[in-house]
């Protein structure tokens, strides 16, 4: 390094990634810096003989004062000499994501201060490290579980997948088995964990595998202190409560609607886009922490957001904000992403959330937001965008279209109990069967109440009108 290369840094300021000490005198602090430095991914600097407000004043420099600092840790020592004769002591640190610590502690850095590193981040840093061999999902499943505990139709799906989409060559031997070899779900003549995460079907397995579960809750307002419009607790192998999710999501999710007035083609617009959700759902099951029993991924729908969490951290450096931008995946859980690549349900690694951003665009969706709360990463998703009512023939909100309009309306050949047509359709749950069904097609005058002044009333019936006979002819009609 020389002197203007020394003053373009110099000028920048101090930061997580630069530091200024007077002197030599303040060496231990220095050094407490430069092993932060190394506990962290970038590169940085520690200038000895530059104050606080960048002033370059340098320092006597002696044999003994570089030996004072030399260490096996800290070999890139060096100086830039001044004209006044003195020189600026330079510790340069590549940086790297190991744990080094100094007399006895590890440090870190969080902008232009050096700390102790808290104890939970110290761990996390300890299994980072052990990682690539030790990690819940490749520890050997519990002694009592065996190949008949787990789901052999899902199995056989994620090969048929595999193998359809060119991920995994067809195998010489197709038993069961033998598939969960070629995933590498068996070792040692031993299933792993993620064998049960990913295919665990029987009920007992719960006992030893409480966390294989997903919470589902439609709150009734903005926040948890809301009652419950639903409330749901699924348990289940990851591909089968991926899919109870997507379920749940579906039930409380309404879809806008307008007819294009150029071409009467029905446009619809999802309140939240379902390949998106779907992308954090599957995501968030591949990436949490299995460890703790009682974790699990959840799916919060409030009055105007959604929620989806899930248990554990980002790793390897990885922030919120970077996860809106293309970056390299780590896969926490790789042997879980790996089967869930395979069966075609998440693409190549690290490109997940960019595409989540890219189909929220397409739904006229702002961006979601990531953040780290205690022990959990939570995604936020807003609602889409209201469509312009002057470019629209008219505007439906609801999910009735298509079949389920004809089902409902053929249904209401006489008069119906609102009871008798949400059993018709299969949904559980009264409210979103009234805002997502009914209301709508009472609102657009397909349905009407045969007792309007009283819509509470117990004797309340559901009939078509004229719009709705004329309707359902034309959509029967062939």
């Amino acid at each position: 390094m020389n002197l203007s290369e020394l003053a373009a840094l110099v000028a920048r300021g101090e930061s997580e990634h630069l530091e200024f000490k007077s002197s030599t005198g303040s060496l231990g602090d220095g050094v407490k810096t430069a092993c932060a430095m190394l506990n962290s991914p970038l590169p940085g600097y520690v200038f000895f003989g530059v104050g606080n407000r960048g002033e370059i004043r340098g320092q006597d420099v002696s044999t003994r004062t570089l030996e004072d600092i030399a260490t096996p840790a800290l070999p890139a020592v060096d100086t830039v000499p001044l004209e006044s004769g003195r020189a600026v002591v330079v510790i340069a640190v590549s940086g790297g994501t190991g744990l080094y610590r100094y007399d006895g502690r590890p440090y870190h850095r969080v902008g232009p201060t050096t700390s102790v590193m808290p104890s939970d981040l110290y761990d996390r840093r300890v299994i980072e490290r052990l990682h690539h061999v030790r990690r819940w999902e490749n520890e050997p499943a519990h002694e009592d579980v065996t190949i008949a505990d787990l789901d052999e139709e899902e199995i056989r799906r994620t090969l048929a997948n595999a193998i359809s989409l060119g991920r995994l060559t067809p195998p010489v031997e197709s038993d069961v088995e033998s598939i969960l070899r070629g995933l590498e779900l068996i070792r040692d003549d031993r299933l792993l964990n993620a064998a049960v995460a990913l295919y665990g079907k029987s009920p007992w397995l719960a006992i030893y595998y409480p966390q294989l579960m997903v919470r589902l809750a439609r709150f009734r307002g903005v926040n948890r202190l809301a009652d419950f419009d639903d409330n749901r607790q699924e348990w289940g192998h990851a591909f089968e409560t991926l899919r109870r999710a997507e379920r749940f999501l579906r039930e409380h999710v309404p879809i806008a609607g307008r007819v294009l007035p150029d071409n009467w083609i029905r446009e619809d617009r999802p309140r939240y886009p379902p390949r998106a959700t779907r992308e954090a759902l599957a995501n968030a099951i591949c990436h949490r922490d299995y460890i703790e029993g009682g974790g699990s991924v959840t799916v919060a729908v409030y009055d105007d957001h959604l929620e989806i969490t899930n248990p554990g951290s980002l790793h390897f450096g990885l922030t919120p904000e970077a996860l809106a931008r293309p970056h390299r995946s780590h896969p926490w859980n790789p042997l879980i992403a790996g089967a869930f690549y395979r069966s075609g349900i998440i693409e190549r690694w690290g490109t997940g959330t960019i595409n989540i951003l890219q189909w929220c665009d397409e739904n006229s969706s702002p961006h979601p937001t990531w953040e780290l709360q205690p022990a959990t990463v939570v995604i936020n998703f807003l609602p889409a965008r209201e469509f312009d009512e002057k470019q629209s023939r008219s505007t439906d909100s609801g999910q009735v279209t298509g079949q389920v309009a004809v089902q409902i309306l053929g249904y209401l050949s006489e008069p119906r109990r609102g009871s008798d047509i949400q059993r018709l359709l299969g949904l559980r749950h009264r409210e979103t069967f009234l805002n997502n069904y009914l209301r709508p097609l009472i609102r657009d005058g397909y349905v009407a109440m045969t007792i309007p002044d009283k819509p509470r009333s117990r004797l309340q019936r559901y009939v078509l009108t004229d719009k709705g006979r004329s309707w359902l002819a034309h959509n029967t009609s062939t």
